[in-house]
């Protein structure tokens, strides 16, 4: 049986030492949404066989395993997940990115598991270049939005310090009366994911902007790396009635981000129709695939 760990803030430099080497892109292995979804997903993790792998409970009767991270015997960990799984009483399920996935369990298992991709959980990645510049006639109508706000506020971009988190928690509060939070599950969850990471902002290294107005904040937005070249945007809040604020902190946060990130992860739309078309129409330079395997038997 792997002896798997729940993830927690000390355990940032072991496991960012494979997620980063290995070149990892899938925003749901970055180690501040491990740790600030730890509440939802019970997100733990083994090194086994000189590799990196976690376990998350998505709910009672749901568990569901990363693949291995690393250059260590892949195989073997898969081998000692199934049986796991099986003495646990559920299906082995890994969970990954396509097609990498599919090819390495046709070459190493072939014909024993099923493959089920899932649009929803995309990651839309972008490169941190277009989102700075809105070059080019795709984004015509960005760069339009862009100059309108300009033109119309007097405002400021300022890095995100620990030191404007209360201000930037001032804004979410009133974002959340707007929304419903408290009716809706999915923003309370959120909710709960901002406000831990915002708490542990320098344990986490997170590097963030925000946007004024005069001397009011109008969007804030932060994220932490992925790899050594993808840049994880995982929370970006504006005041829908201020026009543009979404458009202008998205593109100086760009703007501001250090040039070797090459790219952008702007995570998942969740299948909801609005965020899907606010995603697409900035062009994603990759949609990253992902999806699992689900392990049928030999």
């Amino acid at each position: 049986m792997i002896d798997f760990k729940s993830v927690e803030l000390g355990d940032k430099e072991l496991i960012e030492s494979y997620l980063l080497e290995w070149g990892n892109q899938d925003c749901n292995l970055s180690f501040v949404n491990l740790c600030s979804w730890q509440f939802m997903t019970d997100s733990r993790f083994a090194i086994v066989e000189g590799c990196l792998v976690f376990r998350f409970t998505l709910d009672e009767e749901s568990v569901v395993y990363s693949m291995p991270v690393g250059g260590g015997d892949r195989k073997a960990v898969v081998e000692l997940l199934k049986r796991q799984a099986a003495s646990e009483g559920h299906v082995l399920r890994v969970h990954g990115v396509f097609p990498e996935l599919e090819e390495w369990f046709n070459r190493e298992y072939p014909g024993m598991f099923d493959y089920c991709l899932d649009r929803d959980y995309f990651d839309y990645i972008y490169l941190r270049q277009d989102l700075a510049e809105l070059k080019g006639k795709y984004l015509q109508a960005k760069r339009n939005h862009v100059n309108k706000f300009r033109k119309t506020y007097n405002y400021r971009y300022e890095p995100l310090t620990p030191s404007l988190i209360p201000r930037c928690l001032e804004l979410e509060e009133k974002w959340c009366e707007e929304h419903g939070c408290d009716e809706e599950e999915s923003l309370e969850n959120e909710r709960k994911a901002l406000n831990y990471a915002l708490k542990h902002f320098d344990e986490l290294g997170l590097i963030g902007g925000t946007l004024w107005v005069d001397e009011e904040i109008v969007a804030f937005t932060y994220g932490a790396p992925i790899n050594g070249n993808t840049f994880g945007s995982h929370i970006e809040k504006a005041n829908a009635k201020v026009d543009g604020a979404y458009a202008v902190i998205n593109q100086e946060f760009a703007r501001h981000l250090p040039e070797h990130f090459t790219y952008v992860n702007r995570e998942e739309d969740l299948g909801i129709p609005g965020l899907r078309k606010a995603k697409l129409s900035y062009h994603p330079e990759i949609l990253l695939e992902k999806g699992y395997a689900e392990w049928k038997g030999e």
